[in-house]
């Protein structure tokens, strides 16, 4: 088997309790690895420490046991291999958006010829044509975070960090930015380790589910999601085999129709 793209192992997290004395443990004996060019989603109650995985996977956090390797290094800093998506698509709007696809790889001192040729390609792939000399407040919410997918994969990362990017849209955008996820990642070859509170997104983008616990997170179960078409989310939304798996996600999660989802 090749060595995985990203993995945790034996991995958890402490962080010093707010306004009182001890620690709080977040996260505990976390072991999962994504292999190249898998899609796996995490979903588990709020306040599991689904954030808190990506933080360390990124280098933003260490773990306070256990280790996480990209490719087969140890994570022991932010690291060039891996790109971080947020839920904001936190561009700078005094760039442009072809000025803001382009900045990390301006920041690891690429020639502008190359980052033009970059950010052009991207604003095609990710249906921004015509927009590159926009400013972020000149577009949309759905068009903010195509462009703030762009600059993601601008830098050519291994695996592809993303912590709800699409939770802030509407029902229909999302569900669009969602096929051009899948269709992009496709072609691209990237690995993704995506966070999710929505279960019929994660089945529908996914190879695989971990589902974790309420705090200390852990992981209780993975759900190998045996569906054709991962690159096309919509026609995975009208497959039997969808609403199966969610149920089963349900289940797991203990949600029913009496809980408070909010």
């Amino acid at each position: 088997m090749s060595t995985p793209a990203i993995a945790f192992s034996g991995v958890a997290k402490r962080f010093a309790a707010r306004g009182r004395s001890g620690e709080v443990l977040a996260v505990t004996d976390v072991n999962f690895a994504v292999q190249p060019g898998e899609v796996v989603s995490i979903i588990g109650p709020s306040g599991c420490g689904k954030s808190t995985l990506l933080n360390m996977g990124s280098g933003l956090a260490k773990p306070s046991a256990g280790q996480v390797a990209v490719d087969g290094e140890t994570v022991v800093g932010p690291n060039a291999h891996v790109a971080f998506m947020l839920q904001k698509d936190l561009l700078m709007p005094w760039r442009t958006i072809a000025q803001n696809i382009e900045f990390g790889l301006e920041l690891r001192g690429v020639a502008s010829a190359e980052r033009t040729r970059v950010s052009t390609r991207l604003l095609n792939q990710c249906h921004l044509d015509g927009f590159g000399a926009h400013y972020p407040h000149q577009l949309s919410g759905g068009m903010r975070q195509r462009a703030a997918l762009a600059r993601t994969l601008a830098v050519d990362p291994l695996v592809l960090l993303m912590d709800e990017p699409f939770s802030a849209l509407d029902a229909q955008t999302k569900m669009i930015l969602q096929q051009d996820l899948a269709q992009t990642v496709a072609k691209e070859g990237k690995t993704v380790l995506f966070i999710t509170h929505d279960l019929d997104e994660a089945v529908a983008l996914s190879d695989r589910i971990l589902v974790m616990s309420e705090r200390p997170g852990t992981i209780v179960e993975q759900i190998t999601v045996n569906m054709p078409e991962r690159q096309n989310p919509m026609k995975r939304r009208k497959q039997d085999e969808l609403g199966r798996l969610v149920a089963q996600l349900m289940d797991l999660l203990k949600l029913d129709a009496s809980t408070d989802v909010h």
